[in-house]
């Protein structure tokens, strides 16, 4: 699909409209009484930091008891603590080139690995990076996990997953670059690299690829698109060799008048989707049926992240990061 920068323009102007310094205002709907047993009715959300640029791929690190965030403009990466709040904790987190430049260059997505290494997608640096240094004494020391495919750059890498099979699928839409003549591939993809680092292309058929992640069962991908004319989550069969089969829409939210996109999302353990969309949080079982929405005003919701037991949601919206304690 060619039309990157037109899509890149719509999404910068989408999200800088909603961009204010108040703090934005939440309120749950629930769709369903099954959302009930997952969040309170008297739940709040909080803000627990704030005066980013642009916020994203939040990661929670329970080694560390901290949370780590992208600030993409800033080309930095923070993290947050119950004890010291926002610190830098990267800099320069996607962007090491020495040419100054501007746009969304810093890291997006975020990952751990089972070994403890930190995975970066690095939008400006158009590859996916680990950290070479500590996690409780990180220098911005990094090395290339992959940034090519099939010989060509990529775009600029979004938002990534590991299987437990080993397999890494991750996302490539042209939010990263600063005008059409700086991509060397036609279209936006999604790729999986196998154990061995061969990297195969799954899908250029989205318009942009942003969120990505893998059902508990590991027998489904979940794929969102967030071009603004194509509002919709995608679900693909995970076959055993890691191909994917039986693509299909998951939820069509284009009719949706509220702004925001389609972006970054996360699964728990019992195959409930929280998702970033239009107008806030979508909260989805594993059948793809609404259970609710956390609903915001005043800035727009990009992604989120759980904790492993379930019991905090974190969401980065804008310049926000922000908190709820869920059952």
């Amino acid at each position: 699909m060619k039309k990157p920068i037109l899509t890149l323009i719509a999404f910068a102007l989408l999200y800088s409209a909603g961009a204010q310094d108040i703090n934005p205002t939440t309120t749950v709907e629930y769709v369903s009484e099954e959302l009930s047993g997952i969040i309170k009715k008297d739940a709040k959300v909080e803000v627990i930091a704030e005066g980013f640029q642009f916020t994203e791929g939040p990661l929670w690190v329970a080694k560390e008891k901290m949370l780590l965030l992208s600030d993409v403009p800033a080309n930095t990466i923070y993290k947050w603590t119950e004890a010291e709040g926002k610190e830098v904790f990267l800099k320069p987190g996607g962007y090491t080139g020495a040419t100054e430049r501007g746009g969304f260059m810093g890291s997006n997505g975020l990952l751990l690995t089972p070994d403890g290494k930190l995975w970066i997608c690095q939008h400006g640096d158009r590859r996916i990076a680990e950290l070479n240094t500590s996690l409780s004494d990180p220098k911005p020391e990094y090395s290339t996990v992959t940034g090519e495919y099939d010989g060509k750059k990529l775009n600029s890498p979004n938002d990534l997953i590991l299987s437990k099979a080993g397999n890494l699928y991750f996302t490539d839409p042209s939010y990263g670059l600063t005008s059409d003549s700086k991509k060397e591939i036609d279209y936006q993809g999604v790729y999986k690299m196998d154990p061995t680092g061969k990297v195969t292309m799954l899908l250029d058929s989205i318009d942009q690829p942003n969120g990505i992640a893998i059902f508990p069962d590991q027998k489904t991908l979940l794929v969102s698109n967030s071009d603004p004319e194509k509002k919709r989550w995608y679900a693909y069969d995970l076959a055993k060799d890691g191909s994917i089969t039986s693509g299909r829409i998951f939820y069509d939210a284009s009719s949706a008048s509220e702004p925001g996109l389609c972006d970054g999302f996360k699964i728990d353990k019992k195959g409930n989707v929280f998702a970033s969309g239009p107008g806030g949080i979508w909260i989805f079982n594993r059948s793809g049926e609404i259970l609710g929405k956390i609903k915001l005003e005043g800035a727009t919701a990009a992604n989120c992240a759980l904790t492993p037991d379930g019991k905090t949601l974190f969401i980065t919206a804008e310049k926000h990061l922000l908190r709820m304690k869920m059952r």
